[in-house]
């Protein structure tokens, strides 16, 4: 739950109850828009690639994808599906978050073997489609499972990668004097969306949110406060 109630008296002035409803609402669409990223660092695919082959004249091809969350899933899809194939198989994984479907192919013979190749690669935050235009013979069970499987697994093999690190919604109510310095801190942080409310009901201050690495939120806390001298008060998802 967001570190907030517990920074305001019960008896707080309408200043007060301002700026508290004012954090409940960055705090709840902060929580909704990463609900799925947990804190943590992961490797992902760096940019979309293709794997192709035939197999025993049926053609597959695989298309992996970096996909940020749950939701982006059925836009990625709906980018790389071929309306035109026998099959469009897909699975995906986002943190401990899974999801698969054979699409028409024998259940357990599609999207379970593509959930196993990107489970068995390491990676995060990727989707995997492998689209099969049928080619007159059928492979069997044991075969659909080794074509979907293997497919997915070379084209994730063959895939650019990168490490990330997740970050987290934070803010800080802050003298206007002072956003000099705060500002230098998280430059030196390399924190993102920056964004500043003015309308915090207290004269002479501003609320700034951001993002911050998981691992650095501390550290950018201490930071700021050693060098502002003041006990600045902070709000974390």
């Amino acid at each position: 739950m967001p570190v907030i109630t517990s920074l305001l008296q019960p008896n707080c002035c309408n200043s007060n109850k301002l700026l508290h409803h004012r954090l409940i609402c960055w705090c709840n669409k902060a929580m909704s828009s990463s609900s799925n990223n947990q804190p943590g660092a992961f490797t992902t695919i760096r940019e979309t690639v293709t794997f192709k082959q035939e197999i025993k004249k049926s053609k597959f091809i695989a298309i992996a994808g970096h996909i940020p969350d749950q939701q982006y899933a059925n836009s990625f899809l709906s980018q790389v599906k071929d309306p035109k194939a026998t099959h469009n198989c897909w699975a995906y994984k986002v943190g401990d978050q899974y999801r698969s479907t054979d699409d028409g192919e024998p259940s357990g013979t599609a999207g379970k073997p593509i959930q196993a190749a990107i489970e068995a690669s390491g990676l995060d935050r990727v989707m995997v489609v492998v689209i099969r235009h049928f080619g007159g013979i059928e492979l069997g069970t044991g075969g659909l499972v080794r074509a979907y499987g293997r497919t997915a697994a070379e084209c994730l093999k063959n895939a650019p990668t990168c490490f990330v690190k997740s970050k987290v919604p934070m803010a800080v109510e802050v003298p206007f004097e002072l956003l000099g310095i705060l500002y230098h801190q998280l430059q030196s942080f390399k924190v993102e969306d920056i964004k500043q409310d003015y309308e915090t009901g207290k004269e002479g201050t501003t609320m700034v949110t951001f993002k911050v690495d998981f691992d650095q939120a501390k550290s950018l806390e201490d930071a700021v406060k050693d060098n502002c001298s003041r006990d600045l008060l902070f709000y974390k998802k």
